[in-house]
């Protein structure tokens, strides 16, 4: 319902309790059954719904050596991860060596050595470096679903589903993981980690581009090459997710995006043409194929390599 007494603009759409005594809004009103208590001493305009609202509720409790890390980091930067959000999970949030974490209901508090991660601020929210994200959830992860992180945070792709663009977070290599991992040296899941690590590869521009890559290596067949440019000349003819080069095998992965986009649809077929009209086997995949379809993905791949290796 709206209470009679609007709040001060500058509260916003959530408020610490402390904020709100600072402009004048007694207690009275900071209590009153139109406002939500999402966290201790936060006050909300509505009930939040999504990732981003829970976040930004936090935000008005969040002291300056606090910062997120885990999951949530891990959610904050866009990096895939394999279970979806629920309005059910914690926020991982960590302080100094030495300091108390946060105890709330809502919250799971951690400790991280300061020096172990560097702090980035991401919209308003104080945030470890996409390494450290991955590294405070590593003991949850398998070593595909670990890969598949990796190769997010070093890809140069800016069109990577759910990143966040290429001028909104650190450029990271594979050096700089591999420098972190001798930094931190043994923590939980590390050997996950350590085993991902030889894995990974950089200008993947989808989670599903690596985990068909992945498929075929534990399938026991070769390694793909990962966004092959197909030139004639100076002239590109086509970038395909994942290649033979030397047999002209190319596999793409097709997702909703490319069925439902007109446009993206005619150039897809468009470059299918043209790859074939040069000698390339194209062969597209789906969500299915990763599943219930992988068996008969994996032979026709086999029987493609096989006519194409004598």
């Amino acid at each position: 319902m709206r209470h009679r007494i609007d709040l001060p603009p500058q509260l916003g759409q959530a408020f610490g309790l402390p904020d709100a005594a600072a402009v004048g809004v007694g207690r009275w009103r900071r209590d009153t059954p139109d406002l939500e208590r999402p966290f201790r001493g936060v006050r909300a305009t509505s009930k939040p719904e999504t990732f981003a609202e829970i976040v930004a509720c936090y935000g008005a409790r969040l002291r300056s050596n606090q910062r997120y890390v885990g999951r949530t980091a891990v959610r904050i930067w866009g990096i895939p991860h394999h279970e979806q959000w629920r309005l059910s999970e914690f926020l991982e949030i960590a302080v100094p060596r030495g300091a108390t974490p946060p105890k709330t209901k809502g919250v799971r508090g951690r400790r991280l050595v300061t020096h172990r991660a560097t702090t980035y601020t991401v919209g308003d929210a104080r945030v470890v470096d996409p390494i450290a994200a991955i590294l405070t959830c590593a003991k949850d992860l398998t070593v595909d679903q670990a890969v598949i992180m990796i190769d997010a945070i070093v890809t140069t792709a800016d069109n990577y589903p759910g990143l966040l663009p290429v001028g909104g977070r650190p450029r990271i290599t594979l050096s700089d993981i591999e420098a972190r991992l001798a930094e931190w040296g043994a923590f939980s899941g590390h050997r996950t980690i350590r085993s991902a690590f030889p894995l990974a590869r950089d200008r993947v521009e989808s989670p599903k581009e690596t985990e068909t890559r992945l498929m075929l290596i534990h399938a026991g067949l070769p390694e793909p090459v990962v966004q092959h440019e197909v030139r004639e000349g100076q002239w590109l003819l086509a970038r395909v997710d994942l290649a033979y080069p030397d047999l002209k095998i190319a596999i793409e992965y097709e997702g909703d995006g490319h069925r439902t986009g007109k446009d993206q649809w005619r150039a897809d077929i468009r470059r299918q043409r043209d790859l074939e009209d040069r000698g390339w086997i194209v062969i597209r995949l789906t969500q299915y194929d990763l599943g219930a379809g992988a068996a008969a993905l994996i032979s026709r791949i086999r029987r493609a390599i096989a006519a194409r290796s004598h």
